[in-house]
Protein backbone atom coordinates (compact mmCIF):
# COMPACT_ATOMS: atom_id res chain seq x y z
CA UNK A 1 0.00 0.00 0.00
CA UNK A 2 1.12 3.63 -0.88
CA UNK A 3 1.57 6.21 1.57
CA UNK A 4 -1.30 7.96 0.13
CA UNK A 5 -3.13 5.11 0.68
CA UNK A 6 -1.81 3.90 3.93
CA UNK A 7 -2.86 7.95 4.93
CA UNK A 8 -6.53 7.69 3.20
CA UNK A 9 -6.75 4.80 5.05
CA UNK A 10 -6.21 6.68 8.42
CA UNK A 11 -8.37 9.43 7.58
CA UNK A 12 -11.39 6.76 7.16
CA UNK A 13 -10.70 5.15 10.46
CA UNK A 14 -11.06 8.56 12.36
CA UNK A 15 -14.06 9.71 10.08
CA UNK A 16 -12.39 12.74 8.48
CA UNK A 17 -14.93 12.39 5.56
CA UNK A 18 -17.97 12.01 8.17
CA UNK A 19 -18.07 15.08 10.19
CA UNK A 20 -21.48 14.44 11.48
CA UNK A 21 -19.99 12.71 14.64
CA UNK A 22 -18.18 15.12 15.84
CA UNK A 23 -20.79 17.65 15.22
CA UNK A 24 -23.30 15.46 17.60
CA UNK A 25 -20.49 15.40 20.27
CA UNK A 26 -19.91 19.12 20.06
CA UNK A 27 -23.19 20.70 19.88
CA UNK A 28 -23.91 19.60 23.70
CA UNK A 29 -20.69 20.72 24.77
CA UNK A 30 -21.15 23.93 23.07
CA UNK A 31 -24.79 24.09 25.03
CA UNK A 32 -23.09 23.84 27.77
CA UNK A 33 -19.89 25.97 27.40
CA UNK A 34 -22.43 28.60 27.11
CA UNK A 35 -24.49 28.33 29.66
CA UNK A 36 -22.19 27.56 32.27
CA UNK A 37 -20.13 30.58 31.37
CA UNK A 38 -23.45 33.15 30.93
CA UNK A 39 -22.63 33.10 26.99
CA UNK A 40 -19.30 34.59 27.42
CA UNK A 41 -17.30 31.36 27.57
CA UNK A 42 -13.46 31.73 27.81
CA UNK A 43 -11.46 31.26 24.48
CA UNK A 44 -9.00 28.93 25.70
CA UNK A 45 -11.34 26.74 27.56
CA UNK A 46 -13.60 26.58 24.38
CA UNK A 47 -10.03 25.76 22.54
CA UNK A 48 -9.69 23.45 24.70
CA UNK A 49 -13.14 21.44 24.28
CA UNK A 50 -13.71 21.89 20.52
CA UNK A 51 -9.89 20.44 19.59
CA UNK A 52 -10.70 18.34 22.33
CA UNK A 53 -14.09 16.79 20.88
CA UNK A 54 -12.58 16.19 17.71
CA UNK A 55 -9.45 14.04 19.10
CA UNK A 56 -11.72 12.08 21.34
CA UNK A 57 -14.44 11.52 18.52
CA UNK A 58 -11.52 10.00 16.31
CA UNK A 59 -10.91 7.88 19.44
CA UNK A 60 -13.92 6.36 19.47
CA UNK A 61 -14.03 5.53 15.99
CA UNK A 62 -10.94 3.94 16.16
CA UNK A 63 -11.87 1.85 18.82
CA UNK A 64 -15.43 1.36 17.37
CA UNK A 65 -13.48 -0.21 13.82
CA UNK A 66 -11.55 -2.90 16.49
CA UNK A 67 -14.45 -4.06 18.17
CA UNK A 68 -16.59 -4.29 15.26
CA UNK A 69 -13.84 -5.86 12.55
CA UNK A 70 -15.16 -9.14 12.97
CA UNK A 71 -18.56 -7.61 11.94
CA UNK A 72 -18.74 -4.58 9.52
CA UNK A 73 -17.19 -7.36 6.96
CA UNK A 74 -20.69 -8.54 7.21
CA UNK A 75 -22.68 -5.33 7.21
CA UNK A 76 -23.05 -3.80 3.18
CA UNK A 77 -22.55 -0.11 4.71
CA UNK A 78 -19.18 -1.14 6.67
CA UNK A 79 -17.16 -3.94 4.83
CA UNK A 80 -15.19 -0.98 3.34
CA UNK A 81 -14.04 0.28 6.79
CA UNK A 82 -10.21 -0.18 7.28
CA UNK A 83 -9.72 -2.53 9.49
CA UNK A 84 -12.03 -4.75 8.79
CA UNK A 85 -11.25 -4.79 5.30
CA UNK A 86 -7.32 -5.07 6.31
CA UNK A 87 -5.81 -1.71 5.06
CA UNK A 88 -5.03 -1.24 8.82
CA UNK A 89 -4.21 -3.39 11.35
CA UNK A 90 -6.75 -4.50 14.53
CA UNK A 91 -3.53 -3.00 16.71
CA UNK A 92 -3.12 -0.14 14.32
CA UNK A 93 -6.31 0.88 15.36
CA UNK A 94 -6.00 0.64 18.94
CA UNK A 95 -2.66 2.27 18.90
CA UNK A 96 -4.19 5.19 16.96
CA UNK A 97 -7.30 5.39 19.32
CA UNK A 98 -4.93 5.49 22.29
CA UNK A 99 -2.42 8.40 20.92
CA UNK A 100 -5.32 10.14 20.34
CA UNK A 101 -7.10 9.91 23.70
CA UNK A 102 -3.20 10.47 25.39
CA UNK A 103 -3.58 13.85 22.63
CA UNK A 104 -6.74 14.98 24.44
CA UNK A 105 -5.80 14.46 28.13
CA UNK A 106 -2.23 16.37 27.18
CA UNK A 107 -4.52 18.75 25.97
CA UNK A 108 -6.67 19.67 28.93
CA UNK A 109 -3.90 20.01 31.66
CA UNK A 110 -4.41 23.43 32.08
CA UNK A 111 -8.05 22.82 33.44
CA UNK A 112 -8.76 22.23 36.85
CA UNK A 113 -8.44 18.69 38.45
CA UNK A 114 -12.10 18.17 39.03
CA UNK A 115 -12.19 17.98 34.77
CA UNK A 116 -9.37 15.91 34.87
CA UNK A 117 -10.73 13.80 36.77
CA UNK A 118 -14.49 13.48 34.73
CA UNK A 119 -11.97 12.66 31.52
CA UNK A 120 -11.06 9.80 32.66
CA UNK A 121 -14.74 8.57 32.86
CA UNK A 122 -15.20 10.06 30.15
CA UNK A 123 -12.53 8.31 28.40
CA UNK A 124 -13.64 4.88 29.87
CA UNK A 125 -17.28 4.88 28.55
CA UNK A 126 -15.85 6.13 25.12
CA UNK A 127 -13.68 2.79 24.94
CA UNK A 128 -16.24 1.07 26.34
CA UNK A 129 -18.64 1.81 23.87
CA UNK A 130 -18.48 -0.05 20.95
CA UNK A 131 -18.65 -3.43 22.92
CA UNK A 132 -22.18 -3.00 24.54
CA UNK A 133 -23.61 -3.85 21.43
CA UNK A 134 -22.74 -7.95 22.35
CA UNK A 135 -24.79 -7.57 25.42
CA UNK A 136 -26.17 -4.71 26.82
CA UNK A 137 -29.96 -3.93 24.91
CA UNK A 138 -30.00 0.12 24.87
CA UNK A 139 -25.85 0.33 23.92
CA UNK A 140 -27.59 3.99 22.56
CA UNK A 141 -28.04 5.18 26.21
CA UNK A 142 -24.36 4.50 26.74
CA UNK A 143 -23.51 6.20 23.46
CA UNK A 144 -25.90 8.66 24.44
CA UNK A 145 -23.71 9.15 27.83
CA UNK A 146 -20.28 9.00 25.78
CA UNK A 147 -21.64 12.08 23.43
CA UNK A 148 -22.66 13.95 26.68
CA UNK A 149 -20.04 13.75 28.72
CA UNK A 150 -19.07 17.17 27.60
CA UNK A 151 -21.71 18.73 29.51
CA UNK A 152 -20.58 18.03 32.80
CA UNK A 153 -17.01 18.42 32.21
CA UNK A 154 -17.62 22.17 30.62
CA UNK A 155 -19.95 22.93 34.11
CA UNK A 156 -16.92 21.49 35.80
CA UNK A 157 -13.83 23.46 33.72
CA UNK A 158 -15.71 27.23 34.10
CA UNK A 159 -17.82 26.91 37.58
CA UNK A 160 -15.79 23.84 39.48
CA UNK A 161 -19.04 21.98 40.29
CA UNK A 162 -21.93 20.56 38.21
CA UNK A 163 -25.40 22.11 38.95
CA UNK A 164 -28.85 20.97 38.08
CA UNK A 165 -29.19 22.59 34.97
CA UNK A 166 -26.16 20.56 34.07
CA UNK A 167 -27.53 17.37 35.50
CA UNK A 168 -30.95 18.06 33.07
CA UNK A 169 -28.72 18.84 30.08
CA UNK A 170 -27.07 15.40 30.47
CA UNK A 171 -29.89 13.54 30.80
CA UNK A 172 -31.94 15.20 27.63
CA UNK A 173 -28.64 14.67 25.46
CA UNK A 174 -28.90 10.63 26.21
CA UNK A 175 -32.70 10.81 25.14
CA UNK A 176 -31.28 13.21 21.77
CA UNK A 177 -28.61 10.67 21.16
CA UNK A 178 -31.51 7.05 21.95
CA UNK A 179 -33.81 8.94 19.03
CA UNK A 180 -30.77 9.92 16.09
CA UNK A 181 -28.53 6.62 17.14
CA UNK A 182 -32.21 4.16 17.05
CA UNK A 183 -32.83 6.02 13.01
CA UNK A 184 -29.26 4.87 12.49
CA UNK A 185 -29.11 1.34 14.04
CA UNK A 186 -32.62 1.03 11.97
CA UNK A 187 -30.81 1.03 8.76
CA UNK A 188 -28.59 -1.58 9.55
CA UNK A 189 -31.35 -3.63 11.33
CA UNK A 190 -31.48 -6.51 9.40
CA UNK A 191 -27.75 -6.88 8.81
CA UNK A 192 -27.29 -6.39 13.02
CA UNK A 193 -30.35 -9.35 13.78
CA UNK A 194 -28.68 -11.50 11.20
CA UNK A 195 -25.52 -11.20 13.37
CA UNK A 196 -26.91 -11.49 16.38
CA UNK A 197 -25.88 -7.86 17.80
CA UNK A 198 -28.07 -5.72 19.88
CA UNK A 199 -29.30 -2.23 19.48
CA UNK A 200 -32.25 -0.25 20.61
CA UNK A 201 -33.84 -0.49 16.85
CA UNK A 202 -33.91 -4.50 17.34
CA UNK A 203 -34.82 -4.00 21.37
CA UNK A 204 -37.60 -1.13 20.35
CA UNK A 205 -38.97 -3.53 17.50
CA UNK A 206 -42.41 -2.58 15.84
CA UNK A 207 -42.10 0.54 18.57
CA UNK A 208 -39.24 1.65 17.08
CA UNK A 209 -41.01 5.25 15.56
CA UNK A 210 -43.03 4.99 18.88
CA UNK A 211 -39.55 5.18 20.77
CA UNK A 212 -38.02 8.05 18.51
CA UNK A 213 -40.91 10.45 19.08
CA UNK A 214 -40.91 9.88 23.36
CA UNK A 215 -37.04 10.51 23.29
CA UNK A 216 -37.37 13.68 21.29
CA UNK A 217 -39.83 14.56 23.40
CA UNK A 218 -38.36 14.24 26.82
CA UNK A 219 -34.77 16.16 25.16
CA UNK A 220 -37.35 18.93 24.29
CA UNK A 221 -38.98 19.48 27.85
CA UNK A 222 -35.36 19.24 29.22
CA UNK A 223 -34.25 21.61 27.11
CA UNK A 224 -37.10 24.03 28.54
CA UNK A 225 -36.58 23.07 31.95
CA UNK A 226 -32.71 24.19 31.39
CA UNK A 227 -34.03 27.72 29.92
CA UNK A 228 -35.70 28.20 32.85
CA UNK A 229 -33.04 27.19 35.72
CA UNK A 230 -30.78 29.42 33.80
CA UNK A 231 -33.13 32.18 33.28
CA UNK A 232 -33.23 32.00 29.60
CA UNK A 233 -35.55 34.80 27.32
CA UNK A 234 -37.89 34.08 25.73
CA UNK A 235 -35.87 34.40 22.69
CA UNK A 236 -34.17 31.31 22.95
CA UNK A 237 -37.49 29.79 22.00
CA UNK A 238 -36.56 30.32 18.30
CA UNK A 239 -34.03 27.34 18.42
CA UNK A 240 -36.31 25.37 20.23
CA UNK A 241 -39.02 25.74 17.91
CA UNK A 242 -36.94 25.54 15.27
CA UNK A 243 -35.49 22.02 16.45
CA UNK A 244 -38.56 20.95 17.14
CA UNK A 245 -39.43 21.55 13.41
CA UNK A 246 -36.48 19.49 12.57
CA UNK A 247 -37.70 16.94 14.66
CA UNK A 248 -40.81 16.75 13.47
CA UNK A 249 -38.95 16.29 9.82
CA UNK A 250 -37.14 13.26 11.37
CA UNK A 251 -40.22 11.62 12.72
CA UNK A 252 -41.86 12.10 8.95
CA UNK A 253 -38.55 10.45 7.78
CA UNK A 254 -38.26 7.51 10.24
CA UNK A 255 -42.06 6.73 9.96
CA UNK A 256 -41.35 4.92 6.43
CA UNK A 257 -38.43 2.73 8.15
CA UNK A 258 -36.58 3.12 4.76
CA UNK A 259 -32.83 2.68 4.95
CA UNK A 260 -31.92 5.95 3.02
CA UNK A 261 -35.01 7.98 5.08
CA UNK A 262 -33.45 7.00 8.52
CA UNK A 263 -29.93 7.24 7.02
CA UNK A 264 -31.06 11.29 6.26
CA UNK A 265 -32.75 11.51 9.78
CA UNK A 266 -29.74 10.63 11.64
CA UNK A 267 -27.95 13.07 9.30
CA UNK A 268 -30.05 15.97 9.76
CA UNK A 269 -29.89 15.75 13.60
CA UNK A 270 -26.83 18.30 13.12
CA UNK A 271 -29.05 20.94 12.53
CA UNK A 272 -31.57 20.05 15.57
CA UNK A 273 -28.44 20.55 17.64
CA UNK A 274 -27.46 23.47 16.22
CA UNK A 275 -30.49 25.20 16.76
CA UNK A 276 -30.67 24.15 19.85
CA UNK A 277 -27.35 26.13 20.69
CA UNK A 278 -28.61 29.30 18.64
CA UNK A 279 -31.52 29.06 21.27
CA UNK A 280 -29.43 29.49 24.34
CA UNK A 281 -27.16 31.25 22.53
CA UNK A 282 -30.20 33.83 21.96
CA UNK A 283 -31.80 33.15 25.43
CA UNK A 284 -28.61 34.64 26.95
CA UNK A 285 -27.28 37.46 24.76
CA UNK A 286 -30.90 39.28 24.42
CA UNK A 287 -32.11 39.09 28.07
Amino acid sequence: MSFNDRLKAYAYLIRLDKPIGTLLLLWPTLWALWLASSGIPDFNILFIFVIGTFLMRSAGCAMNDYADRDFDRHVQRTQGRPVTSGKISGKGAVAVAVVLALLAFLLIQPLNTFTKQLSVLALLVAFIYPFTKRFFAMPQAVLGIAFGFGIPMAYAAILDFIPLEAWVLFVGNIFWAIAYDTAYAMVDREDDLRLGLRTSAITFGSYDVLAIGISYAILFVSQLWVAQLADLSNYFLVGWLMALGCAIYHMKLVSTRGREECFLAFRHNNWLGGFLFLGIVLGLSMN
